[in-house]
């Protein structure tokens, strides 16, 4: 049984701030790892009375299925893991490039790309054009350029933030995956990488937490 209480909606198990959308603009995500199918169709069902914008981060394909049933409108975005609920938000024309070093970091991007999409943002996405070749980056300049914030997501040694950093104009969010081999360190090598880079304009969110960067990437590019 839930009850309002202070600001928040008590359900037992977890406290929904469903006043955070007042607050900061965008609603509490609904983070699905660990969380059971009959928990998160308890918090949906609460977040549907005080919010058209519901989104499950990190939602796997059978939780989706089973949730599908109770909320048949539910969209599922496989390769990014997010489900939604609800309508996004209205377009803002603002255009935020994501750029990844390989293909291997492509659904830690799209995390990042369909939530910037469902708050209403031009997403441009440039992938798989890492330091290994940088040729590939050059046609892609004056893209970068013409954005209002750029997320590189990259593995390995992630030096691709720097690069970009470098020779583009925009202020740059690292988003290090756990791309990479054994002395790696599942992405602390591409987040240390991000965090002792040289170049100036850029700043770092935790490993593989597209939603974390896509949050950011919205505040900075439509804060005006």
């Amino acid at each position: 049984m839930s009850q309002k209480i202070k600001g928040f909606i008590e359900l037992g198990f977890a406290k929904l701030d469903y006043l955070r959308e007042k607050r900061k603009g965008i609603p509490e995500i609904i983070f699905g790892l660990g969380k059971s199918p009959s928990q998160l169709k308890k918090i949906i069902s609460n977040f549907q009375k005080e919010s058209n914008f519901i989104l499950i981060s990190r939602l796997d394909k059978k939780k989706y299925r089973v949730l599908k049933g109770s909320f048949p409108k539910l969209k599922y975005f496989e390769e990014a893991r997010i489900g939604f609920l609800g309508k996004s938000y209205s377009k803002t024309k603002k255009k935020i490039s994501i750029v990844t070093a390989g293909t291997s970091d492509i659904p830690v991007a799209e995390e990042a790309a369909i939530f910037l999409e469902l708050l209403g943002n031009e997403v441009e996405r440039i992938y798989d054009i890492g330091v290994a070749g940088l040729h590939r980056i050059l046609p892609f300049r004056d893209k970068l350029n013409n954005s209002k914030v750029i997320i590189v997501v990259a593995g390995m040694e992630a030096a691709l933030a720097s690069f970009i950093s470098a020779m583009a104009r925009p202020p740059i969010i690292g988003l290090p995956t756990s791309v990479g081999y054994g002395s790696h360190f599942e992405g602390l090598a591409s987040l240390l990488g991000m965090l002792n880079s040289c170049s100036p304009g850029i700043g770092v969110v935790n490993i593989d937490n597209g939603i974390g960067a896509g949050y950011l990437a919205h505040l900075i590019a439509n804060n005006e």
